[in-house]
């Protein structure tokens, strides 16, 4: 993937996305005069940019938005000297140095490169589920269940997640539901036996979310559930939906080139970001398939900044 134009945007660091993760690696390798170039498609500012109130990220005793918190990572990390770029990557070729990137307007290189591009969460496809996500709908438990103390609760899924995501949500919840589309739940035993015994959950087995009711105004007041195996439908009085039917880390690009779990997250070094290229680091939820929190993406985007710092001086 030689490319005499990837020699004309060449940069000592490229950071491909704008989480947390991405803009905290910006903001400390700027203030390490590095100059890096972070990269974001269509969307800037990853998954917070979907969520509303931001209550546990610290130095934000009142809460903030999710969208004005990105905005001010943003600005921080240019006021530092990052660039900002909006392109979406294609292909990458990380086989020699300098290492190569090809976007749908630009190619690029970049002598040490961190990976931020996250996860996507996995959807039911239900009417109205992207219009409230934030609304009522979350796919974070952590995040965003403390909103719905003393409220009815419902939880989408059949997995571990889902059990664990259920369990986490009773210390807020009045009642909780637990649906999943088919009669016997995938998770682990202990996880299954903590649900079936905890008194404020209620399974609704067989049941497929076909809408989301309610509106941005009004938040989520019901769902309408289909029977699958009747196709009967029915409404659920809830307050609020959760669906944890897992994420879909955002690596492809990296496919045969780093090294990935099953599931495709990236993996890295047990002391550091670096993965199994040198130079190439790895921070934020592509890489954290447990925490998924805007504060622990935060915290590795200042590993992976500092340990491409490191890589960088040692080379020169």
């Amino acid at each position: 993937m030689n490319n005499p134009t990837a020699q004309a945007n060449h940069h000592k660091v490229i950071i491909l996305g704008s989480g947390p993760a991405g803009l905290t690696a910006a903001i400390y390798t700027s203030r390490a005069n590095l100059a890096p170039l972070l990269l974001h498609g269509p969307l800037a500012g990853g998954q917070l940019t979907t969520t509303t109130d931001v209550e546990n990220f610290p130095g934000f005793p009142e809460g903030i938005m999710g969208p004005e918190l990105m905005q001010m990572m943003e600005k921080q990390a240019v006021r530092f000297g990052t660039t900002l770029g909006v392109d979406t990557i294609i292909q990458v070729d990380l086989s020699s140095r300098p290492f190569q990137l090809k976007g749908q307007s630009k190619s690029y290189s970049c002598d040490a490169l961190i990976v931020s591009t996250g996860a996507t969460p996995k959807y039911i496809g239900a009417k109205n589920e992207r219009e409230l996500l934030g609304y009522g709908v979350s796919t974070c438990a952590t995040c965003d269940g403390a909103f719905f103390r003393n409220k009815v609760i419902a939880v989408v899924g059949g997995g571990d997640s889902a059990c664990e995501e259920a369990s986490f949500l009773t210390r807020f919840a009045s009642k909780l539901y637990l649906i999943h589309r088919r009669d016997a739940l995938r998770a682990s035993k202990i996880m299954q036996d903590r649900v079936l015994s905890n008194p404020k959950i209620e399974l609704v087995w067989n049941k497929h979310v076909l809408e989301v009711e309610g509106d941005r105004q009004a938040g989520v007041t019901g769902l309408a559930l289909e029977d699958t195996v009747t196709k009967d439908i029915s409404t659920l009085p809830v307050d609020a939906l959760f669906v944890a039917i897992g994420h879909t880390p955002n690596s492809h690009l990296f496919t045969n080139q780093l090294a990935m779990d099953e599931s495709g997250y990236l993996l890295h070094s047990a002391d550091s970001a670096e993965t199994t290229i040198p130079g190439v680091f790895v921070c934020g939820d592509v890489q954290d398939h447990v925490f998924r929190q805007a504060v622990t993406a935060a915290g590795s985007g200042c590993m992976a900044a500092i340990g491409a710092e490191r890589w960088l001086e040692a080379q020169h």
